[in-house]
């Protein structure tokens, strides 16, 4: 076997940051054409309902282009149709161009939901019944909410998950399985029709066939990561297992050269693939632009936790969902960067009652000095985050922002 190449960890920061779109300048404008070259070039968008600072898609987005508006996401998914709305490891937006790509996902999903105990619990007994009525109504009513089939049901039980009822469940499996498709949406509820009638004809086929899904989603992973383990490529879109992203890696070794990437410090390097020509497009890769930004929970950069971990020595962990007393930092933490570095993370809060985004918690990472650059930079940042979201003013609760 050739020799690893070498690659120190800023050379790989540097190129991850430069595919992910976090080392350009971000007061240039934003339109909806360049909002979707975005999005194609992070490969998706994770959506997330819970809205404390502001929804995860639009910080992800917000954290790249200051002059990046929410709307203009709504109009790609609903007016132009080059997103669309599916699953990769969770729900994201995803360029419309690769729908074909999600057929053979939705054949699978038929097979694993009608398998899924707690799906047949929520559903009940007459699955088919009740998902053939709701195809039926939505191909002859067009635009559904889950909402307006939800109050018709005489089942009124409630319990995890919102309380899924027979109707809710009967959309959600037409949706995972395609034959529905996510219109648009209002207040973040979903608004369905048939997928014909929103998926643009170009896009809706013909389904990839196994090695065509293959070969996209480990080449599409590979070139939005710059560098992977297999484990890594199957996690991007979340389309198979590592053992699928060995057969492809095995299948393009042509193609690929084997790397050792140099981990933060007290980490061990840690061997992936990459490119051939991956010394040229880390030759390429800019230096990340001096400047602080606040990333969502989701953000790409952060989302593999194990590898943010690796290359920033990043040990990071959502805890919205962990009991308050468990909690290490806080409800809803975003992560800082700045420049090359992930130096810190913010508990933040918006308060659109009181017009306030309060800063409730604040840690530096282990050597990263508080300086009065480094809090008026943060300060900057978060008055710019709170003109986003819509408030006046920000709230100093924890004393981060003070010499």
């Amino acid at each position: 076997m050739t020799t690893p190449l070498p690659v120190s960890n800023r050379d790989a920061r540097r190129l991850v940051l430069a595919l992910q779109g976090l080392a350009e300048p971000r007061h240039r404008r934003l339109d909806r054409q360049g909002l979707y070259d975005l999005i194609w070039r992070l490969g998706y968008v994770q959506l997330d309902s819970i809205a404390t600072v502001e929804r995860a898609h639009h910080l992800i987005l917000f954290s790249r282009y200051r002059t990046y508006r929410p709307r203009d996401l709504e109009r790609l998914l609903s007016r132009d149709r080059l997103v669309f709305e599916h699953w990769t490891h969770d729900a994201c937006v995803i360029p419309s161009c690769w729908y074909r790509y999600w057929l053979p996902r939705f054949a699978r999903r038929r097979t694993t939901l009608m398998a899924n105990n707690w799906f047949r619990e929520r559903i009940g007994e007459d699955a088919e019944g009740v998902i053939a009525r709701v195809r039926d109504h939505v191909a002859e009513n067009g635009l559904t909410r889950s909402r307006e089939l939800s109050a018709a049901e005489e089942d009124t039980r409630s319990g995890p998950w919102w309380g899924w009822g027979p109707a809710k469940s009967a959309l959600e499996y037409l949706w995972h399985t395609g034959e529905i498709a996510v219109a648009r949406r209002d207040n973040f509820q979903k608004i369905y029709d048939i997928a014909e009638r929103v998926i643009p004809a170009e896009h809706q086929g013909p389904a990839a066939d196994e090695h065509e899904e293959r070969e996209w989603a480990c080449s599409a992973a590979l070139d939005r990561l710059g560098f992977a383990t297999q484990g890594e490529l199957a996690r991007y879109f979340d389309a198979f297992s590592p053992d699928v992203a060995r057969l492809w890696i095995a299948e393009n070794r042509h193609r690929l050269m084997a790397v050792e990437i140099e981990g933060a410090p007290g980490r061990k390097p840690r061997m992936a693939w990459a490119w051939a020509d991956v010394e040229e497009r880390l030759a390429d890769a800019p230096t990340p632009l001096p400047g602080l930004r606040l990333l969502a929970p989701f953000d790409p950069i952060v989302r593999d936790r194990k590898r943010a971990e690796h290359l920033f020595g990043f040990d990071y962990r959502f805890e919205a969902f962990v009991p308050a007393p468990k909690r290490q930092y806080g409800y809803y933490v975003l992560p800082i960067l700045e420049g090359d570095r992930l130096t810190g993370r913010a508990d933040l809060k918006t308060d659109r009652q009181a017009s306030t985004l309060a800063l409730q918690g604040l840690w530096w990472e282990a050597g990263v000095k508080s300086g009065a650059g480094r809090r008026a930079a943060l300060a900057a940042e978060l008055a710019r985050l709170a003109r986003f979201v819509g408030v006046e003013r920000v709230l100093d609760r924890c004393g981060g922002l003070e010499a």
